[in-house]
């Protein structure tokens, strides 16, 4: 063996090793959780609810693993924190939003996607919310080994179809409700990239195409971090607080616009004596930037922990009832203190084990995010989600964070085509010129206003037919089709999303008919 070979084996044996012990600390947190529920009393089938409540902290740590990367990931993939920060901060985040704010009643038959009046006794309604439960687990664990961010909710929805067609067949299932969520795959991530572009394509045109940035950057950042502060109170108080703090949607707007203008009389001097030291370069106003991103990383956590952890713990909470109270079948349960501990702590350490491998995909993997286009994802992914709640849309917050990475990084691809197209006009309709003339024009148009800018393109268009023939003109076009968005993630990401109910419904059936098969 050669020492390549020595150090490939070495490599190899690091990671099983690495790999052994997340699955040691998982397996220690199992059987801990195992051994607590072993202690309850009046249960009609111990047995029954150990197995559930593994599973339903196997499905907590598989929402940690894999949809917390899309509230850290930007953050971390534009270095304004670090990757052991982003997790640490999350997980807390996470387990806090999950026991403050998880609230007290869940959803169990998510989104009301199958009719629970069709579903015969008790029993079978606990056999297919364990089914539902487990199949959303496995795919999650599926998309997580592959690389791809996919929606928790839809993962458990089309694990509630699957079974509940195995239970009551195919009546049983709200088509139109599903319909809707089908809708969610396009309307979501368009929704988040469009939101995205449009603060990028503001931040460029109000500060970084300006001469004076560092004047501009004094007047607007602290009216942009100001609206981020509007609306994370919005979405906090209307999406992580409301089962504590229940308030009207006027009221919480009310209360998020004292926060954002109590913030801006603060943030407008810090903001200003920090511009007074930097230099009038692009790249140190990005800085400007790096707080807010830490913050929006932990409220966006938050909301995600007092939401999706309803996603691990809702089915569990059913199944929990059924065992203890011998409930009739319902659309809500009651959830006790120790299954929201289950949720927020699998939650936690699903991030802690397993999640740097999708928030650098997030992050770092689909698109280069500076601070300012991390900044762009983060006000997109609050503000789509207040959007969509009012209009009644269904959305995930999954697809419209990618999809708002996906938006600024082809936005990107159209601002370079641009700029590669002009500098080549200048360079064509220069010709002949002195190199210091041609650089005086370049330098020219860069320092111009936007409106100057777009004279300037315009004349050189008129011009254009004449520079170049037509062999010229596709040397050129090509030229300008440079990829800022790896089409590979894209596309893994597309596909993931399009077969995650058809899959977990399938997972779903599968599950239903072996418990069935097997009597339990």
């Amino acid at each position: 063996m050669n020492m390549k070979d020595y150090g490939r084996f070495d490599k190899a044996t690091k990671s099983i090793q690495k790999d052994s012990l997340k699955a040691g600390i998982v397996l220690i947190f199992v059987v801990l959780i195992a051994l607590f529920v072993s202690t309850l009393q009046n249960i009609t089938n111990p047995t029954m609810l150990i197995f559930a409540t593994i599973v339903g902290a196997y499905m907590a740590i598989n929402i940690g693993a894999n949809d917390v990367a899309n509230n850290v990931g930007p953050a971390v993939g534009s270095k304004a924190i670090s990757l052991f920060g982003a997790i640490l901060i999350a997980a807390l985040c996470e387990a806090g939003g999950a026991i403050i704010a998880g609230g007290d009643v869940v959803d169990t038959i998510k989104s009301g996607i199958i009719d629970r009046n069709l579903i015969g006794d008790p029993h079978t309604f606990l056999i297919l919310m364990f089914s539902a439960l487990l199949s959303g687990a496995i795919w999650l664990n599926l998309a997580t080994f592959a690389g791809a961010p996919v929606s928790t909710t839809h993962s458990l929805v089309g694990g509630i179809v699957g079974a509940g067609i195995m239970a009551s067949g195919f009546e049983i299932v709200r088509w139109m409700v599903l319909k809707d969520i089908v809708f969610s795959w396009f309307v979501s991530p368009v929704l988040g990239g469009v939101i995205a572009v449009i603060f990028l394509s503001f931040i460029k045109r109000t500060i970084i195409y300006t001469q004076d940035r560092k004047k501009s950057a004094r007047r607007i950042i602290p009216c942009l971090i100001s609206l981020m502060i509007f609306a994370f109170s919005l979405y906090l108080i209307t999406k992580g607080l409301k089962k504590i703090m229940p308030l009207s949607f006027g009221v919480a707007c009310l209360g998020s616009a004292i926060i954002a203008s109590v913030s801006f009389v603060f943030l407008y001097p810090l903001i200003a004596k920090q511009t007074s030291k930097m230099g009038n370069d692009k790249e140190e106003l990005n800085e400007l930037f790096t707080i807010p991103l830490v913050f929006s990383a932990g409220l966006l956590s938050f909301a995600h922990g007092a939401n999706d952890v309803a996603n691990a713990i809702g089915p569990l909470a059913a199944i929990n009832q059924i065992l203890t109270e011998g409930m009739s079948v319902g659309a809500k349960s009651a959830v006790p203190f120790w299954i929201m501990l289950v949720g927020a702590l699998g939650i936690a350490l699903g991030l802690l084990l397993y999640g740097p491998k999708l928030i650098k995909t997030v992050g770092s993997e689909i698109t280069d995010l500076d601070k300012k286009r991390a900044f762009c994802v983060a006000m997109s992914a609050a503000i789509t989600v207040l959007i969509a709640s009012q209009l009644g849309l269904p959305v995930s917050s999954t697809h419209i964070a990618i999809g708002a990475i996906f938006g600024v990084g082809f936005f990107r691809e159209y601002l370079t085509k641009q700029e590669l197209r002009v500098q080549e006009l200048i360079l064509q309709s220069r010709s002949g010129a002195d190199e210091k003339e041609v650089e005086a024009f370049l330098r020219k148009y860069n320092e111009s206003s936007m409106r100057r800018k777009a004279k300037m393109l315009k004349a050189l268009k008129r011009k254009e037919n004449n520079l170049l023939n037509k062999k010229e003109a596709k040397q050129l076009k090509k030229a300008y089709k440079q990829e800022l968005v790896k089409r590979s993630a894209l596309n893994k990401i597309v596909a993931s999303w399009l077969i995650t109910v058809p899959c977990s419904a399938l997972l779903g059936a599968g599950i239903y008919c072996l418990l069935a098969w097997l009597g339990i």
